[in-house]
């Protein structure tokens, strides 16, 4: 994946994490500041009354406009921080952030990171499940990477207990990148028993939080870290889950960011096996049996292999009122099911059936909020 964005000037930078670290300012609030103002510098330079337009900023947002001081001085401390103890901050504004992350509006707007990863190689998977992996869970983890590393993706788990830390050991043992996306703070490895495999995976890889060093660790931030393992990941495998679970929310939001997903089909009587089963029961994920599930879906090529191409969709042979419906995904990319229905004239009832015989095609995907989408 490439990208032409310049990287920040130290003075961009620094005012930058300056408006990231002042409170109550999310990703999504500094994204419209800086797509208002032109840079989070500018916003500080704004006249309050223009700044006070900037879409999403309230009038208690614009108090910070008067911390400029201080929330430099934190800046400035942060940044001397990551040079003494090694690691990088990424902001939305390198070249090298995630790509894959900008497209999610709940992503984060900076990162911190140790290691030697590529964040923007061509092909990834993420990698999750339960904490209490059984030999099944574990095995099937080791085998699906090692069936994997022919096409050499880098693999993306939160370096926890069970699944995680297996799938982080098997990509570094078959000698791809994996990242540790975690939900403790930069350079506080948690559970502390995983440093070495943390330590060994920033040799081609690297460790992610989006938690600043000394920060305080509180159980939110675990599910949050699930939408950025979620994000990077162009096919999410769930390996073993309990019915309810950090994995099973991690699925939801990858299914929900148009992600790949696929869950290991398991023993019917086993409880972590339950997840799993039941993402595939509610089509949210496909039954994965191996490494060409992922290929296939992905249009990868092994190397050596000529490239795979997405085959053109032929409208020529299909009824009139599929011809409409694949028509309008084309030019809307997505659509709701009642704004199909409107502008092809076809009732909903007939819709239905239609949009789910298209889908067991694996022409359109149904998407959360009741919307379709062209897979072809």
């Amino acid at each position: 994946m490439t990208n032409s964005t310049q990287n920040p000037t130290p003075e961009e930078l620094r005012y930058f994490i300056a408006l990231w670290s002042a409170p109550k300012i999310g990703p999504g609030i500094i994204k419209s500041i800086i797509a208002y103002s032109g840079s989070a510098k500018r916003f500080f330079e704004l006249p309050k009354g223009k700044a006070a337009k900037t879409p999403r900023v309230g009038e208690k947002l614009l108090e910070l406009k008067n911390q400029e001081s201080s929330l430099l001085k934190k800046a400035d401390e942060l940044l001397n921080e990551s040079q003494k103890k090694g690691f990088q901050i990424l902001t939305s504004l390198h070249s090298n952030f995630p790509q894959r992350l900008k497209s999610q509006e709940d992503s984060p707007a900076l990162l911190f990171t140790q290691g030697n990863a590529d964040f923007n190689v061509d092909r990834t998977v993420g990698i999750v499940g339960t904490r209490s992996a059984t030999a099944y869970g574990k095995a099937s983890t080791k085998k699906i990477i090692e069936d994997l590393a022919i096409y050499q993706p880098t693999i993306i788990s939160g370096l926890a207990y069970g699944i995680d830390i297996e799938a982080h050991r098997a990509a570094i043992q078959a000698n791809i990148p994996t990242l540790a996306i975690m939900g403790s703070p930069i350079g506080q490895i948690y559970p502390s028993v995983h440093k070495k495999t943390a330590m060994d995976l920033m040799e081609t890889g690297a460790i992610v939080s989006e938690y600043a060093p000394e920060s305080k660790m509180t159980p939110g931030n675990f599910p949050a870290r699930n939408r950025i393992i979620a994000g990077l990941s162009d096919a999410l495998i769930v390996v073993e889950a309990a019915e309810k679970g950090g994995a099973l929310i991690t699925a939801e939001i990858a299914f929900s960011y148009d992600k790949e997903v696929f869950a290991v089909p398991g023993n019917l009587q086993s409880a972590y096996s339950e997840g799993c089963n039941k993402l595939i029961k509610k089509m949210k994920a496909s039954i994965y049996t191996g490494p060409n599930d992922i290929a296939e879906a992905l249009f990868w090529s092994k190397p050596g292999e000529s490239k795979i191409t997405k085959p053109s969709l032929d409208l020529s042979e299909r009824p009139t009122d599929e011809v409409k419906i694949l028509k309008l995904l084309m030019e809307k990319q997505e659509a709701e099911i009642d704004q199909i229905s409107l502008l092809t004239d076809i009732p909903l009832g007939q819709l239905s059936a239609k949009l789910l015989s298209l889908e067991f095609e694996g022409i359109v995907k149904s998407l959360p909020g009741k919307k379709y989408k062209l897979l072809s």
